[in-house]
Parts: structure tokens; C-alpha cells; sequence
């Protein structure tokens, strides 16, 4: 571990000058929320101060004086993450860049977007709405920053027609540990300009750079909006269908995958009544495009797919209310979860499409076999599934060792299957050894060169990722 300098009186006062007093936070002024994320079994990790930056320029010179002194810095959105990506592990400095909430300029020509990194996810989908434009990805989080979702290359819901975050980064504003400041893309269509380091950059959970601008793509807003809800007489026969709807060459924008559990959970938390719970396991799938008549034909495809394979019935969804009702129950899975119990633990593991039954139905033994409350929906169409472990009125000592457990034995299955640690939430310090596991020696090793080039001394997001 580096040898990292603590804060001194005259560290707070060089910060301050940067940024000025009311935006540099010390001891009760921090408020508990700065220690950990979402995720508050990856937390309690507080920070020695939360500097609030307004823009690039200020944070080039906060990583420029950190450098100097050798004091880690760990960068922060909305803190919605789930495996601890922003908790300041080694303590020193907590860059917050919530307060650099602009979205710049709204290209209709080239379909683009350029917006500071703590514009909130619903903002932005809600600004280029009213231009009849799509800001494809929908991670369930939208009170999440557009700058935590490029560093966790946050996927969602759209991923199986429109694909994850990745895909619509054109260029952004990095400022590295060193203080300088890079520009990496922009509004162009193709670029083969040598090693793509914009792309290192998406994903690296602000372990090699600071994201201080981005571009990114944006698509006609689609005219027609379709939801299916598919009720099925049980698990096996609602995850086995999917297989068959994506061999059929429909193109769904979503496949989601819920159990009456988790439902009536949501339900409760959001005091609102969910269309259906009469059956144990559903599939939601919602389809868009520019023809009522395609999407229509689409729907109505994947209909009959289910029903041959034994679905009670399919409930059409066509009207903006009936949407609300049905997607807002399944944004509010997570939170639900969270207020059913004192405690849990979180992993979204992603197995290929054909796999996803063989590992639902392995979550399902898990519980029984531990006799421990788990709970998991997911992204039925890419393959990645959250998975929560309840601790409910377990004692300490009984939780720990079945937590370890159950998370080993789910890690284990997933690489069994071809599996990958994380499908969208990231790595954070959580997951490391999961992922030193999974990926191996030599995958280790390179990552970690990659950290030491971007990040010498290595201040930047400590403990993260590849766990330097």
C-alpha cells in the first residue's frame, strides 16, 4: 500500500483556496451519507474531506496539489453505487462533482449531447425528451450521475436492443491524477486514431481519471411503446421461454424477469397495486420503434411464443398510465428488498442468455440450502441477474458465515457457467477478490499495470477495482 500523507491544517487551507471555504467539508459538517454508498455493508469509511468541485479547472488543480503531497482522492456522483466504488477506503479526500450539473449543448445535427459528469440521469433523459430525442440506456437508479454511470459503464434495462453506456460515449474531459487534463473523442461518428483510451476510461470507476465532460449519443425518440406482462405458473417455465424469444428474431427493448416475491414487496413499499401477483414468476418485455404496425407485429410474435410455452395469459400495456404502473413497481424492486431487512449483501453476475435458468434455479437451491432469505430479479435479455442476500433476524455471527457462503458459492457458479462477476454495478472494492479469482493471474497483472501508468503513486480512487 503507498505511503499516504494525512491532511494537515495547511492541506485544508490550499483547498480551500482552490475552491473556497462553504465548498471544503470537515468533521460534523460531513454529513454520515459521504461514508458509504447505497451499499452500506461495502461502507463506513469516512472521508478526512468532501471537497465540492464546480469545474474542471478546479479539479486539475486539486489533483495536481494531491499529487504533490501524496493524498489519495477518491471521486463521487449521487453515491448510488452498490459495491462501495466511492467510498473513500484509504481516507483522504472525497472529490464531489454533483455541483457540475449542466447539460451544455444539445446537437440535433450530430445527435449528441455534451453535459457536465453530475447531471442526474432523469434529468438528462428528461431534456432531450422534449427534443423527441433517446438517451438509450436506463440503468434502474435515475437519481444517478451521467458521470457515475460512464464509470461503472452502467447497463439497465434497453441493454438487449440498444446496448449499455459503452455504446453512446462519444468523447469526454478527463482530468488525470497528475492534474493534467485530457481530451479523448468528441462528436465524430468512427475514430481508429490509435489505442482507444476513451474506452479504458468507460468502466474504470474514477480509478485512472476524473470525468469532467461528456458527449454522447442520442437516437430519434421512438413513436410506439409496447409493455407485456406474461404471467407464468412458475420459474423454470418464465426463464426457459426467453431463449426461444430471442431466437425468434424479435427485438424486444427489454426482458425482465420477476417473481410474485419481489412484487408484493414493491407493492408494500410503494403503497400501489401491481397489475397482476396471481402467478409466481412473470416476464416483462417492452417493445419500441418508429411503426405502431412493426411494433405491434413484434409484441404479438413473442405473445404466442410465451403462451405455447405455458404463460396464464399476456397483458398488453399501451397507455402511458398502465407503463407507469407496471415499470415503476420494477424500479422500486431494490428499495423494496432494501426495507425488508436490517441487512444484505448484493452481487449482479451476468451468464450468458441460455444460461440464466440454470443459474436462477441454482440461486433457488442456495437458499434452501443455507436456509437464508434471498431475493433476485434481473435483465432477463442479457443475461445478468441481482441477486440479494437477506439477513433478516439472522444473528451477526450466523450472517457472516452464511454470507460468505452464499456469495462464494454464486461467484463459483457464475464462472462455472461462463459467467462474469459483474454484468453492471462494478467492482468497487467489494468484488475484488471475486474478480482477481475469476479473470486470473495475468489478467490481474495487466490491469494493475494499467493503474500504475495512469496512476503512479496511486492516489487516485485507491483499493478499487484491481485493489491498488
Amino acid at each position: 500500500m503507498p505511503d499516504y500523507q494525512q491532511l494537515s491544517a495547511a492541506d485544508l487551507a490550499a483547498l480551500e483556496a482552490i475552491c473556497g471555504p462553504e465548498r471544503v467539508l470537515t468533521g460534523p459538517a460531513i454529513n454520515e451519507d459521504y461514508h458509504h454508498d447505497e451499499m452500506p455493508e461495502y461502507g463506513k469509511f469516512p472521508p478526512e474531506v468532501v471537497v465540492e468541485a464546480q469545474s474542471a479547472a478546479e479539479i486539475a488543480r486539486i489533483m495536481r496539489y494531491a499529487s504533490e503531497r501524496r493524498i489519495p482522492v477518491t471521486p463521487r456522483g449521487s453515491g448510488t453505487g452498490l459495491c462501495g466504488g466511492a467510498v473513500p477506503v484509504r481516507g483522504g479526500i472525497l472529490l464531489s462533482t454533483a455541483r457540475m450539473n449542466r447539460i451544455l449543448e444539445i446537437d440535433e445535427e450530430n445527435l449528441t449531447v455534451t453535459t457536465e459528469p453530475g447531471v442526474l440521469l432523469m434529468e438528462l433523459a428528461k431534456a432531450v425528451l422534449e427534443r423527441d430525442l433517446l438517451y438509450p440506456p436506463d440503468p434502474g437508479e435515475k437519481s444517478a450521475t451521467i458521470g457515475g454511470n460512464v464509470m461503472t459503464n452502467a447497463g439497465g434495462m434497453r441493454a438487449v436492443k440498444y446496448g449499455v453506456t459503452r455504446d453512446y460515449v462519444r468523447g469526454m474531459e478527463v482530468v488525470l491524477p497528475n492534474g493534467d487534463l485530457l481530451e479523448l473523442g468528441g462528436k465524430i461518428a468512427k475514430n481508429s486514431s490509435g489505442y482507444s483510451l476513451k474506452d479504458l476510461l468507460i468502466g474504470s470507476e474514477g480509478t485512472l481519471g476524473i470525468v469532467t465532460r461528456l458527449t454522447l449519443r442520442l437516437v430519434p425518440l421512438p413513436k410506439k411503446v409496447i409493455s407485456l406482462l406474461v404471467p407464468f405458473p412458475d420459474l423454470d417455465g418464465c426463464i426457459g421461454t426467453v431463449p426461444q424469444i430471442i431466437k425468434s428474431k424479435a427485438v424486444p427493448t427489454a426482458i425482465e424477469f420477476m417473481e410474485r416475491e419481489v412484487i408484493v414487496a414493491a407493492e408494500e413499499y410503494l403503497g400501489k397495486s401491481f397489475p397482476d401477483k396471481s402467478s409466481d414468476a412473470y416476464l416483462l418485455l417492452t417493445f419500441d420503434g418508429n411503426s405502431a404496425a412493426e411494433v405491434e407485429r413484434q409484441a404479438e410474435q413473442v405473445a404466442e411464443i410465451c403462451l405455447a410455452a405455458g404463460a396464464v395469459d399476456v397483458l398488453i400495456s399501451d397507455t402511458e398510465e398502465r407503463q407507469e404502473a407496471i415499470w415503476s413497481a420494477r424500479g422500486a424492486f431494490l428499495e423494496a428488498i432494501k426495507s425488508s431487512t436490517p441487512e444484505m449483501d448484493e452481487c449482479d453476475v451476468v451468464v450468458p442468455r441460455n444460461r440464466i435458468a440454470v443459474f436462477v434455479k441454482f440461486v433457488k437451491e442456495l437458499e434452501r440450502k443455507h436456509a437464508i432469505r434471498i431475493r433476485s430479479f434481473g435483465h432477463a435479455g442479457d443475461g445478468n441477474l441481482h441477486i440479494y442476500v437477506c439477513k433478516d433476524d439472522l444473528s451477526e455471527a450466523a450472517w457472516r458465515e452464511k454470507l460468505d457462503r452464499v456469495m462464494r458459492e454464486l461467484y463459483d457458479k457464475a464462472i462455472e457457467l461462463d459467467g462474469k462477476v459483474s454484468g453492471e454495478h462494478g467492482i468497487g472494492h467489494a468484488k475484488v477478490p471475486f474478480l482477481r479469482q475469476s479473470e486470473g493471474e495475468t489478467y490481474f497483472n495487466l490491469i494493475q499495470a494499467v493503474k500504475q501508468a495512469f496512476d503512479p503513486q496511486g492516489i487516485l480512487n485507491p483499493g478499487k477495482v484491481c485493489g491498488r
